[in-house]
């Protein structure tokens, strides 16, 4: 898995999901949001962080019963003690949430251990739980079934699909309020300056858009006079 540098991480942790969107659509990159996850708390922090995957496929009821969690190799087992700390575990659950991917004691094992968030495409069970812990966690609705209602855990760190996106181990992952977003993992470092940048831009823009001025020639900024009031603008709040 290629290392996450801090600097790349705490850029992308203060720029926001729409904003790199914007910038991986530039690239011809159109989906690689995950659809319908959402976070349990309104008041988790940003994610970011490189993807360790988990991969669901449907249950078949003579292998799938509760002894399996007996054996210490049981890929959802394992994926919860073998994600590295300041990675994202990503679930494949076949955008199925009439059984939970995960409960409580796992993800509250998950932060324990530094991971840096958790997102699966089908749902939690113990949401509440999960929500008053202060974790990033992204699913798509509650879920109180076991996960060997309907889903068996077959691998670990492999290529998987997560609510359509694609999503390849090292890739890096970013959640916010708006939900998760896949940035591959060789664009990581220059999305993050690129977003970095944007990010200011777009703070100004809303700063001078409330103000009351108008966006023709500020937003997109064809005006040359927007990129002198920028660059006063960031000089004078250190940006």
């Amino acid at each position: 898995m290629t290392k996450l540098s801090e600097a790349t991480r705490n850029k992308l942790k203060s720029v926001s999901t729409a904003t790199v969107a914007t910038a991986l659509f530039k690239r011809g990159l159109r989906i690689q949001m995950i659809q319908d996850v959402h976070p349990l708390s309104p008041d988790q922090p940003t994610m970011v962080g490189e993807a360790f995957t988990l991969r669901y496929m449907p249950a078949r009821e003579d292998l799938n019963t509760i002894d399996v969690f007996k054996d210490r190799s049981h890929p959802q087992r394992k994926a919860v003690e073998d994600c590295p700390p300041g990675a994202v575990l990503v679930m494949d659950s076949r955008k199925d949430a009439r059984a939970a991917s995960a409960g409580a004691i796992l993800v509250t094992r998950l932060m324990k251990r530094g991971i840096a968030g958790v997102v699966t495409d089908g749902g939690f069970r113990d949401s509440a739980e999960i929500a008053k812990l202060g974790f990033p966690a992204f699913h798509h609705r509650p879920s109180a079934p076991t996960n060997l209602t309907l889903h068996q855990a077959i691998e670990i760190n492999v290529p998987i699909g997560c609510g359509d996106a694609p999503v390849f181990p090292g890739d890096v992952i970013l959640g916010d309020a708006d939900g998760v977003i896949v940035i591959p993992a060789h664009l990581a470092d220059e999305i993050a300056s690129e977003t970095f940048e944007m990010t200011a831009f777009e703070d100004f823009v809303t700063e001078e858009v409330g103000k009351g001025r108008g966006i023709f020639g500020l937003y997109p900024a064809t005006d040359p006079q927007t990129l002198i009031d920028f660059a006063e603008w960031r000089k004078k709040n250190g940006r």
